[in-house]
């Protein structure tokens, strides 16, 4: 769903989301990446577990993302009718030197975790140790 209409009651909470440079970190790796866990946020910001969840709270009562639940894990992403307002603002902020080292810290967590899938996955067929 797009948003289509955009009011002071509306706009005012996404305002003060945004005025909180926490915050902006947290929307743009969430609208980099589709979705993020808690922990991957905590650790890609260095954050400690407390401020990530009361930030994540306030986006989340600003109307800006959602969640969704598997198993022990708590996946954040952006509301359907945000995206685009989002992508509008945050590409501005495209070249910005801190949100760029953030991203290039989430590549390199998940580029490091898709490479110890791999080992595992490879210990599990043959049956022999992988280092």
């Amino acid at each position: 769903m797009r948003l289509k209409h955009f009011t002071v009651a509306f706009g005012l909470p996404i305002f003060k989301a945004l005025g909180d440079e926490s915050r902006v970190r947290i929307l743009h790796l969430l609208w980099r990446n589709q979705e993020m866990c808690i922990s991957d946020l905590e650790q890609v910001l260095d954050f400690t577990q407390t401020k990530t969840s009361r930030q994540l709270l306030f986006l989340k009562n600003a109307g800006l993302v959602s969640f969704r639940r598997l198993d022990n894990w708590v996946f954040y992403y952006l509301k359907d009718e945000v995206i685009e307002l989002m992508q509008q603002l945050l590409g501005y902020l495209e070249r910005d030197p801190q949100l760029v080292h953030d991203q290039q810290v989430y590549q390199t967590l998940w580029s490091n975790r898709e490479l110890a899938a791999y080992k595992l996955q490879n210990r599990r067929w043959t049956g022999t140790p992988v280092s």
